[in-house]
């Protein structure tokens, strides 16, 4: 497949690179600063962008199989701009007629897992309590895919950790796993490069945990 990652220089956007090209898969990384992306291979390309025009992305996201993007904040003072970047995205591939959209959001966005108990809706709780401005994003974000044209899957994990692949883990559409509380981001990659061809996740939010 031909695929499009956008946020290649975060942490699951390296590994959605990384595990594309070992998958064999024709892989565009955009990028603002290539410097900041260490993975390489004959068939990757890097296009340097500042994602602020949808013009200049449509070259990158053109006769595409699919998109994934691992565009959001990295800290609160960066809340607005998952909604803002995905939204030039958007704009580029709704003007190349490119339907396939995956991306990441966060497990608070979505629904409480059923059976949730006391200790994991407390610990739900802080965390959207600490980090309300960042889901507000997540969440106007989540709704810009509900309103364009793409085939979209919203992939949301809970917290993420820089540990090894595992391959597995638990999905749950349009919910989350039961007690949910981590996933390593090379696992999250790996969910959403397995759900590019899954109907059953388009436009529709995917919890994924261990």
């Amino acid at each position: 497949m031909k695929l499009t990652v956008f946020g290649a220089t975060g942490g699951i956007g390296r590994e959605l690179v990384r595990q594309a090209l070992a998958a064999g898969h024709e892989v565009t990384a955009v990028v603002r600063d290539p410097a900041g992306l260490p993975v390489t291979g004959e068939r990757l390309e890097v296009v340097r962008s500042g994602l602020t025009d949808p013009r200049e992305l449509r070259a990158a996201v053109r006769g595409r199989h699919a998109v994934l993007s691992g565009l959001g904040a990295r800290s609160r003072k960066d809340a607005g701009v998952a909604t803002r970047l995905t939204r030039t995205v958007l704009g580029a591939m709704e003007a190349e007629n490119v339907r396939r959209l995956l991306v990441v959001s966060a497990g608070p966005v979505g629904p409480a897992p059923a059976g949730d108990g006391a200790l994991d809706r407390g610990l739900r709780g802080l965390v959207s309590a600490v980090l309300k401005d960042v889901y507000a994003d997540l969440r106007e974000m989540e709704a810009e895919l509900v309103h364009s044209g793409t085939d979209w899957t919203s992939v949301r994990p809970p917290r993420l950790q820089d540990k090894p692949l595992t391959g597995r883990y638990r999905i749950v559409i349009g919910g989350f796993p039961p007690k949910g509380r981590f996933i390593a981001r090379a696992d999250v990659a790996h969910a959403m490069l397995s759900m590019i061809d899954a109907g059953e996740t388009v436009k529709q939010g995917v919890g994924v945990a261990y």
